[in-house]
């Protein structure tokens, strides 16, 4: 007979270990956290951006100008601009970083300018050793990034970038320079050069 009420006492052992997995359920607590991690996955990746960029209307037209020191939003007629501090000795090379980074971010390459205070950059001083006919015939094609001295900004079309390499000439050169690149720059206006000398410049109403 005391073999009997042992045996309840069993099945209550067996239902001690039903409980256990019921704190082993509360261990499903981590499952939101992979959530989060799923929403983390996206911004390496190119559909995590998209969803980002509605909300801010204006980096959507202008890929380029995300970047954050473009703050001129106020005149939407106006170009952004963008000073980039370079000596004169490295303003060509802070130009040509800046064209990289535009064609990563998706710019396509005839969306860009660019203009030289000082010497011809290396590309434009190679095409017109071909003649001025053929170098000119490919800023008319518009295909390709064109590089181009201030004496020759007349003749030059608007792009959606414009950058300005301040790498030589005096003030007014300068001035002309950027007063050409503001008239010819839809979206984006970079300038590589001494961030005083570019201020002053522009501060004098170019």
């Amino acid at each position: 007979m005391p073999l009997i009420p042992e045996e309840p006492q069993i099945h209550e052992s067996a239902q001690g270990p039903r409980v256990t997995p019921a704190t082993g359920r509360t261990a499903s607590t981590p499952r939101p956290v992979p959530g989060p991690r799923s929403a983390a996955t996206p911004r390496p990746g190119r559909p995590g951006p998209g969803p980002a960029r509605p909300a801010p209307p204006t980096p959507r037209p202008h890929p380029a100008s995300g970047q954050p020191q473009a703050a001129r939003p106020e005149n939407r007629s106006a170009p952004q601009l963008q000073v980039i501090p370079a000596a004169a000795d490295g303003a060509l090379d802070a130009a040509d970083e800046a064209v990289d980074l535009l064609l990563d971010s998706g710019r396509a390459p005839g969306d860009i300018l660019v203009l030289t205070t000082g010497e011809q950059h290396p590309w434009a001083t190679h095409e017109l050793s071909f003649g001025e006919a053929a170098y000119w015939a490919q800023h008319e094609a518009g295909d390709d990034v064109f590089f181009a001295g201030t004496a020759a900004a007349d003749r030059l079309t608007s792009r959606p970038v414009v950058i300005v390499a301040v790498n030589g000439g005096d003030d007014d050169t300068a001035a002309r320079a950027l007063s050409a690149a503001q008239r010819r720059a839809g979206a984006l206006l970079i300038v590589c050069g001494d961030p005083q000398r570019v201020d002053a410049v522009l501060g004098a109403g170019v």
